[in-house]
This record gives structure tokens, C-alpha cells and sequence, in this order.
């Protein structure tokens, strides 16, 4: 099926390389409790049948082998040699120390070891995907790096360059960790344009098989939904329910669905993870079904049983094909935000929230708002531009509730400060309508060239010489 987003444009080279630094980042949020559920997760069956991605497919392995010789898997060496490219411990230390400066945690030995292991599997690939591109006489000058870093500096950091490298420099990391992940970014985007983009073709009957099955499916609802499958056996349905169980435990408390898919999910979407896409319920085994309609967006569930082992299943978005779905209403919202001084104790802060919520009950229109906030000190921010499917779950149920000149309750938290959003205008949207073709297209010859990456991934990985130290 097609996961065809019309309104999401290719990134350009500094956003892809920001957003690969946030997924970096978020990492580490998620870091604490992965130590036990990496043990109680183990490699053994997939869902969805792929023969080329199967751990052990046709190896023909025994069931309880004796293992000779000394080698302790847990123990993990910091550098490597990459087809003779040297990755030293300052190269690993420098990027670890990105990732936890940009998400403020702390983490205890442990978590470092699992976040440190993370980064070297990153580093490996970028030092794979610069190779390969220099090997078809691809490479980045030091001018094109020298402008993505400037670049990155400014509209993202918000920072002058100078002050970038200085704040690198702080946190134990370097411009020159920053510098080596946009050179792999780059170099690995110009490879695909080059060997893979040109060969992806899509006909004309493709795009239009696309389009009737969308005409016969209008009116129907699908689920956007992401799946994390464990194989079970009968003497481990208790110890895999309890790793799901730690996962869902992170996964509530901020931490990325994606990281448990791809590092822990047996099924073949791991590689993009977990994502199933939107999916109508009759293509989901009958436990996923009854689960999936007893969820609302944001909802995570499990673990389910289902033939072989468990799921876990989050419910990303609900559609009804081709309907205008309210939750791509354009919002006009006003925000007041009540910030927190560093020092403010909980009893001060919980004063401050009560006056804020008591003044802001009052709101009676945007045009009140700025009245009550001078009386409270709090900013004002306008957006005329919100898509009500941007904001969180949470808000979404709450907007979608409102009249215009209506307010949310207070949300937020002492470190963070507290806001309340006001309803200013609401624009919701006309009937959708099938995209236009080249949309469809677009959406198909992206999604090939994304599954033809993964594979030159797979097959850099195999071929690569690499030597731990």
C-alpha cells in the first residue's frame, strides 16, 4: 500500500541533517530501562514474511548450541576500523556528548554502555556511506561543509558559527563531530540522486490502479498505526511480556516508539520503524483489529498476543479515505505563556499555575486574552497557521471541542512554564480530494528509492572489514 503524504516535500540537505541530529538526540531519553529489555529481547521470527531480512532464515541452526571459546558478547570495544577508516573513542566521546547535551539528561553507567554502542553502529554507517560515495568520485569540499555548518548554525541553533563551535566545545563535543554527520548526509543523499533516483520509474497504469483502489475505498476509515512484534514460544511468553511491558513503560514517558521498532521489533518494518502506514483493519490479524478500535490517536496497546508472539501496537492518526477529516482544520491560535523563573519553588509555582488558570477561565475571545495576560505577566504569541493535526493528541481532542473565543485549560510544567491556547478562528477543510498524479508518482518513486537505500545499506554492511580495538 501506499503511504502517500502530498504535503510533506523532500527535506533539503540541512533539515535532513537536523532531523537525523534530534532522532540522535532522542535517543538518550529513552536510554534508561534498555539495558533489561535488550536481554529479555531476542532474534527469532518476524510477522510479515521477507525472506532476505529473516535472522537465521535457511541457516539451518541448532536449537541449544554449545558455544567454544571465551568471547563475552556484552562487552563492547569503543573504536573500530572501518575498511581502514580509524574510529577512535574521541570520535564516539565527541558524539555521545552532542546527543546528551542537546537532550539535558543524565545517565548512569549502564545507559551510557547501550547509548555508546548506538553511536558506534552510527558512526560505522556515516564512515560506510562516505566511502561508498568517494568511491563513485562523489565527495563534499570543505566550502560545501563550511556553508552547511554555517547554515545549520543559524536557522536551526540560532546561533552565529562562532558561537556554535564555542557551545560544541563546552558540552565535551566539536565542530568537527558536526561537520563529519553533515558529510555523511550529504554524500549519501548525492549517491542516491546519482545510482539509485535516475533507475526508479513508475508507469502510468501503477499511478492509476493507485487512484481506483483510493475511488472504491472512499468513505472507509484506515488507521496510521506502527507495530513492535516479538516472537514468542511458549517458555518465553512470560519474559517477552514483561520486556513489552518496560517499552511501553519508556514509551509513555517520552520516550521514541521508533528506537524500541528498530532495535527490538522482529517484524520487517523495523527498518522504518514500525510503521505500518494507514492501513484499513481487515489487513491486520483479528487481535489487532479488536485492539485498534478500541484505541483513540496517541493511544498505545499491548502486548497483544497474536499468532507466534506479542505486538504493541500505537495509533498514530485515523482517516476516512478521500472525507474531509476535521483535524486538518488551518487554526488561528493565540498562546499565553506563563514561563517560571530558574529558582521558582513548587509551592510558588503551583500558586502561579492556580492564579493563571483562575484569570485565564475567564477568557471570553481573543481580544480579552491580552488583557489578561498583562495582568498575569504572560507572553503572547499568535499563530494564524496551526493545522490542528500538528499539535499532540491530547490538544487535538481538546480543540476540536471548542468554539471560536474558547480557551484550553492550562497545560504544561514547572520546568517548562505553563499555556493555555485560545481559539481565534477555525478554517475547516473541504472535501479531499484523489491527488493529482504526479503527487501519487512522487509518493511511489520515494518510497522505492528509500527501500533501495536500505538495501545498499544492508549490503555495505556485509561487504564492510571492520575491527574493533
Amino acid at each position: 500500500m501506499m503511504r502517500h503524504r502530498p504535503d510533506h516535500p523532500r527535506m533539503g540537505y540541512d533539515d535532513q541533517v537536523t532531523k537525523n541530529i534530534v532522532n540522535a538526540g532522542r535517543i538518550g531519553r529513552s536510554i534508561a530501562g534498555f539495558v533489561a529489555i535488550a536481554a529479555a529481547a531476542t532474534l527469532a521470527a518476524q510477522t510479515v514474511n521477507d525472506g532476505q531480512d529473516v535472522p537465521g532464515a535457511n541457516l539451518n541452526l541448532p536449537g541449544n548450541p554449545t558455544i567454544f571459546g571465551k568471547l563475552d558478547p556484552n562487552i563492547r570495544k569503543p573504536t573500530a576500523i572501518v575498511n581502514d577508516t580509524v574510529l577512535t573513542g574521541t570520535d564516539v566521546d565527541q558524539r555521545m556528548a552532542l546527543i546528551v547535551a542537546l537532550n539535558d539528561y543524565k545517565l548512569s553507567a549502564e545507559d551510557r554502555e547501550v547509548l555508546r554502542a548506538q553511536v558506534v553502529r552510527q558512526l560505522i554507517d556515516e564512515t560506510l556511506q562516505i566511502q561508498q560515495a568517494k568511491a563513485k568520485d562523489i565527495t563534499v569540499t570543505s566550502a560545501e561543509l563550511e556553508q552547511s555548518f554555517d547554515r545549520l548554525a543559524k536557522q536551526r541553533f540560532k546561533q552565529t558559527p562562532e558561537q556554535l563551535r564555542a557551545y560544541l566545545r563546552t558540552v565535551g563535543s566539536s565542530d568537527r563531530s558536526l561537520r563529519r554527520q553533515i558529510e555523511g548526509e550529504l554524500a549519501w543523499s548525492r549517491l542516491l540522486r546519482r545510482q539509485v533516483e535516475p533507475f526508479v520509474n513508475v508507469g502510468e497504469e501503477e499511478v492509476a490502479a493507485v487512484i481506483k483502489r483510493m475511488e472504491e475505498s472512499k468513505g472507509t476509515e484506515e488507521y496510521s498505526l506502527r507495530e513492535i512484534y516479538m516472537a514468542a514460544t511458549p517458555d518465553r511468553a512470560a519474559e517477552v511480556q514483561a520486556a513489552m511491558q518496560k517499552m511501553i513503560e519508556q514509551i509513555r514517558q517520552g520516550a521514541p516508539f521508533e528506537y524500541f521498532a528498530r532495535n527490538f521489533s522482529e517484524a520487517s518494518t523495523r527498518a522504518v520503524g514500525g510503521d505500518l502506514g494507514f492501513v484499513r483493519l481487515n489487513m491486520l490479524p483479528d487481535q489487532l483489529q479488536r485492539a485498534a478500535t478500541q484505541m483513540q490517536v496517541g493511544q498505545i496497546a499491548g502486548p497483544i498476543e497474536v499468532p507466534g508472539g506479542y505486538s504493541i501496537l500505537y495509533l498514530a492518526d485515523k482517516r476516512q479515505v478521500l472525507m474531509a477529516d476535521p483535524r486538518d482544520a488551518k487554526l488561528a491560535l493565540r498562546q499565553l505563556f506563563l514561563p517560571f523563573a530558574p529558582g521558582t519553588t513548587e509551592a510558588q509555582a503551583s500558586a502561579k499555575v492556580a492564579a493563571f488558570t483562575e484569570a485565564t477561565q475567564a477568557i471570553r475571545g481573543c481580544g480579552d486574552a491580552t488583557k489578561i495576560a498583562q495582568a498575569q505577566k504572560a507572553e503572547v504569541v499568535d499563530n494564524d497557521a496551526v493545522v490542528l493535526r500538528s499539535l499532540p493528541p491530547a490538544l487535538q481532542d481538546i480543540i476540536l471541542k471548542l468554539n471560536v473565543g474558547q480557551a484550553t485549560p492550562p497545560f504544561g510544567s514547572p520546568k517548562d512554564g505553563v499555556r493555555v491556547l485560545i481559539l481565534c478562528g477555525r478554517e475547516d477543510p473541504r472535501t479531499a480530494g484523489i491527488p493529482t498524479a504526479a503527487q501519487i508518482q512522487a509518493g511511489l518513486e520515494q518510497e522505492r528509492v528509500n527501500l533501495r537505500a536500505q538495501r545498499m545499506m544492508r549490503d555495505l554492511r556485509r561487504d564492510a572489514v571492520i575491527e574493533y580495538r
